[in-house]
């Protein structure tokens, strides 16, 4: 009993749905290697940033609030969903319109901020991150340690710190690089919940198509 009332805990800690919008610590800007992803499902969804020479490389996931323990999802609010218009121009980032309307109503609506607002500070904290020219610049798959990963981002964004972001894999891949922003979009520590640093010495990372 004593471990299951652990694990509802940890449940209720690590997500709330339906909490109320703008009532958030930080935010937690989301990178995904797009050759990674659409290895794993992008191409079975026909992605645009999967077509051959399309040229994605760090696309973004998300912006998403987040608590010091935990993250709101879903949340209630009274701003207006964005228009078609809106999610269709943040395709560019994120892939489709598809995949911003999703990004909008799990996690934009818990940032308290109108649409337009919530959009345009994803796009600025993207545009804000050094994204490492050397990634775009493999011709065949590699193996890596996920570190080395974490130390370019370092050295091509002298204003990040080790605690401030994160690597990610998935399936034996590269996934993503996640970086904690305050709320003004200035980089800060994660918390601890947040840090799922990937310990592979062997990362594959595949090349941009």
């Amino acid at each position: 009993m004593r471990w299951l009332a652990v694990l509802l805990l940890s449940a209720t800690l690590a997500r709330a749905d339906g909490e109320p919008a703008g009532d958030f610590a930080y935010y937690l800007l989301a990178l995904s290697w797009a050759p990674s992803w659409c290895a794993l499902e992008g191409e079975a969804r026909q992605s645009p940033h999967c077509a051959p020479g399309g040229g994605a490389g760090w696309v973004l996931h998300g912006l998403w609030p987040q608590y010091e323990q935990g993250w709101p999802g879903y949340c209630r609010g009274a701003k207006p969903d964005p228009s078609r218009a809106q999610t269709a121009r943040m395709a560019d980032l994120m892939g489709s319109s598809g995949a911003a309307w999703y990004q909008w109503k799990k996690h934009g609506r818990c940032s308290g901020l109108s649409a337009g607002d919530y959009f345009a500070a994803a796009r600025r904290a993207y545009g804000a991150v050094i994204r490492p020219p050397a990634f775009r610049k493999l011709a065949a798959p590699v193996r890596l340690p996920a570190g080395v990963v974490e130390e370019a981002f370092l050295q091509a964004n002298p204003g990040l710190l080790p605690d401030m972001l994160t690597v990610t894999c998935k399936a034996g891949r590269i996934q993503e690089v996640r970086i904690c922003l305050t709320r003004d979009l200035r980089p800060r520590p994660c918390a601890a919940d947040t840090v799922e640093d990937c310990t592979l010495r062997d990362a594959a990372m595949p090349p941009i198509r």
